[in-house]
């Protein structure tokens, strides 16, 4: 199994699958969360795309340090994947946490980027989501991830589907179970000490992006959503009806159907214009 080292030396757990030759799509978690959190996109990304999926630091089979951690240098611990993988360019998708990572990815290494997909994510913090997420690292420093998650459930599962996939929660969901409550404290930690500037500087982002939320998001609502959509000049929202946060999971055949038709019609449009390049050259 590979693993990249990050600046600091940190091993970084990632996986790829599908076509070598394929356009690259980089899978970036959320809070708590590790690569199979993606595990029901990432066969579907397969039959077309070169799927690399990572554990971000402090969760899956990636390196847990006890110490300070930032979206910066976990934004650079994507590139460090990418970069491992011999990948110089990559559609980047970012759930929650990832999403925000992602955001950075595009502000800092556009030219590593061919897309962004942001799912069920934010620019900046609300007080009240602050207060929810030192809530939850309370619970987990005091309690145990097992405490944490049954907290967190309700905030990730839409109440429809509760009941129906809370026994899959501890495997799938991004808040799962079988954590060390020391990394998902300091990812917490990253999350709430992120540089808000960011969101200023998302007008920058000249990259194609898909901005994406379930109407029933009530950890990032809707309105989180519109926010980064307004704020980018390349980008498009699209609201799934009756999805909630973990609508990767929730929703799956919804969720992929607009995210292989988003990549499909980049991936075409940046071809066509790379062979006209080509040909003016020649």
């Amino acid at each position: 199994m590979p693993y990249a080292r990050a600046s600091d030396g940190i091993r970084l757990h990632y996986e790829v699958i599908g076509r070598h030759s394929a356009p690259a799509v980089l899978l970036i978690q959320g809070l708590g969360a590790d690569k199979h959190g993606w595990d029901m996109q990432r066969l579907a990304l397969a039959l077309q795309y070169r799927v690399i999926a990572l554990d971000n630091r402090g969760a899956g089979r990636s390196d847990k340090p006890f110490g300070h951690y930032n979206l910066e240098q976990m934004a650079n611990d994507a590139i460090a994947v990418l970069d491992d993988a011999g990948i110089e360019t990559a559609h980047v998708v970012g759930a929650s946490m990832g999403g925000a990572i992602s955001q950075i990815i595009g502000l800092r290494h556009p030219e590593r980027v061919n897309s962004l997909t942001l799912a069920c994510t934010a620019c900046r913090n609300h007080p009240w989501r602050r207060e929810l997420l030192n809530s939850w690292a309370t619970t987990a420093t005091e309690r145990g991830m097992g405490a944490m998650a049954g907290e967190a459930a309700r905030w990730v599962i839409g109440p429809r589907s509760f009941r129906r996939l809370l026994p899959a929660f501890g495997w799938l969901g991004p808040l799962a179970m079988g954590r060390t409550s020391h990394a998902f404290v300091a990812q917490v930690k990253a999350i709430l000490e992120v540089d808000e500037s960011v969101s200023e500087q998302l007008e920058q982002v000249d990259i194609p992006t898909l901005v994406m939320v379930g109407n029933q998001d009530i950890l990032t609502p809707r309105g989180d959503s519109e926010e980064i959509a307004d704020r980018m000049p390349n980008a498009e929202l699209v609201v799934i009806s009756g999805a909630a946060h973990g609508f990767m999971v929730e929703h799956a055949s919804t969720f992929n159907k607009v995210l292989l038709e988003f990549l499909g019609r980049v991936t075409a449009a940046q071809r066509v214009a790379s062979d006209t390049t080509a040909a003016a050259a020649s």
